[in-house]
């Protein structure tokens, strides 16, 4: 009997090198032994994102400091994924809290340092008598001369101060003109008053001080700065002097303008 044998052809031998070089392959990589391939082994880019199982790569198998914020996305890091205590002073960068990342109500009094919140810190009227605790405001917390304006009078020792003008024209020697001096708050007693012509001074009027008239306690000084055409033996004269003030009488030298203005100062005995 004689047996038939398959032509060879040019398909034929395709199909067969095929099915060969398929269960080789399949062979091989069944036969693979473990850990044989490694990094050096896979070409750059062979390992996808699609060829990943889900929760291949945990936390052991990123490298430290791999994960930079540029391959973070857009709300990947939200507050239930951070740890108690993780985001510390250190981690902060200048600038990083501003207010309006700040909710209402969470700076609370124990979150102040002592001595945290100064006078550079207060807002215009922030300090409303709402705010002061009663007994609070005492006498040393007071500027000079607060409660003697409370009282409507001058406290011992508080200085007063202002200024004067008088003059007129006179049509003889010796005619006079009349002006008055009032205190802003009145003082226990009436003062000595003294008219001090420029360039003099005594105890009881020491002159001024970088331009601010000063007066001895239970005196009232009047500077004088300026004077025209005044009588030489009565310039200036005083009269009904009171503790709430004092009249002022300028006589004239000749005929024509006469007039002295200045400063005035008055400090309760």
């Amino acid at each position: 009997m004689r047996i038939s044998r398959p032509k060879l052809n040019y398909a034929n031998v395709i199909a067969t090198i095929a099915l060969f070089v398929a269960l080789g392959g399949a062979a091989v990589a069944a036969g693979l032994p473990k850990n044989s391939v490694g990094a050096l082994q896979l070409k750059r880019n062979a390992v996808t994102a699609k060829a990943l199982k889900r929760g291949a790569v945990t936390a052991g198998k990123i490298a430290p400091q791999a994960v930079v914020a540029g391959k973070l996305g857009a709300n990947a890091v939200l507050p239930g994924n951070l740890g108690n205590g993780i985001i510390n002073t250190e981690k902060l960068g200048d600038g990083a809290v501003i207010a309006s990342k700040i909710r209402n109500g969470v700076i609370t009094t124990n979150k102040l340092t002592n001595g945290a919140v100064t006078t550079q810190k207060l807002g215009e009227d922030s300090v409303t008598a709402g705010k002061l605790a009663d007994r609070s405001v005492t006498a040393a917390k007071l500027a000079p001369g607060t409660i003697g304006q409370l009282r409507s009078k001058v406290e011992s020792g508080e200085t007063l101060r202002g200024v004067f003008d008088i003059g007129s024209t006179a049509g003889l020697a010796g005619d006079t003109t009349r002006n008055a001096v009032s205190f802003q708050l009145p003082l226990a007693n009436p003062p000595a008053v003294n008219v001090v012509l420029p360039g003099q001074t005594n105890a009881a009027c020491p002159g001024l001080a970088s331009g601010q008239p000063l007066a001895a306690p239970g005196n009232a000084c009047l500077y004088v700065t300026t004077a025209v055409n005044l009588d030489e033996i009565s310039p200036l004269a005083i009269e009904n002097n009171t503790r709430y003030g004092f009249g002022l009488v300028a006589k004239a030298k000749e005929p024509g303008l006469f007039a002295a203005f200045g400063q005035w100062a008055v400090t309760a005995p």
